[in-house]
């Protein structure tokens, strides 16, 4: 199952609203990375209030899709971070210091204005 990529403005919207597996994972980075390079998009808001808990290789997926974005110019937010994927990450070492984050979707919307503004 695909996860949907919504474009608005020159943004890219992600609610990632189903259990992700490995196969899905990979499908996502690939999906998003093609829509950035397509549209010209500088900037992605990654919604992740569903998503429970994350495995190893998911929480490695969300990391290099955050860098690879980055890579191609545009700004990641990530929103909606549930206390379980947070732990997950940090227990795999996976820091994401300079990656903004905000409470829901909208708060996103608003943090990602403001990190391209500067």
């Amino acid at each position: 199952m695909r996860i949907p990529i919504l474009k608005l403005h020159n943004y890219l919207l992600v609610s990632i609203q189903i259990d992700l597996d490995d196969q899905t994972a990979i499908e996502f980075q690939e999906d998003l990375l093609s829509k950035i390079h397509k549209s010209g998009a500088t900037g992605v808001v990654i919604d992740l209030t569903s998503v429970d808990i994350i495995d190893s290789f998911i929480a490695k997926v969300l990391g290099d899709v955050v860098s690879m974005s980055d890579l191609m110019g545009a700004k990641v937010v990530l929103t909606g971070i549930q206390p379980a994927v947070a732990m997950t990450l940090i227990d795999l070492g996976i820091h994401m210091r300079n990656v903004p984050t905000a409470l829901d979707l909208e708060q996103g919307l608003i943090k990602l204005r403001q990190e391209l503004e500067e």
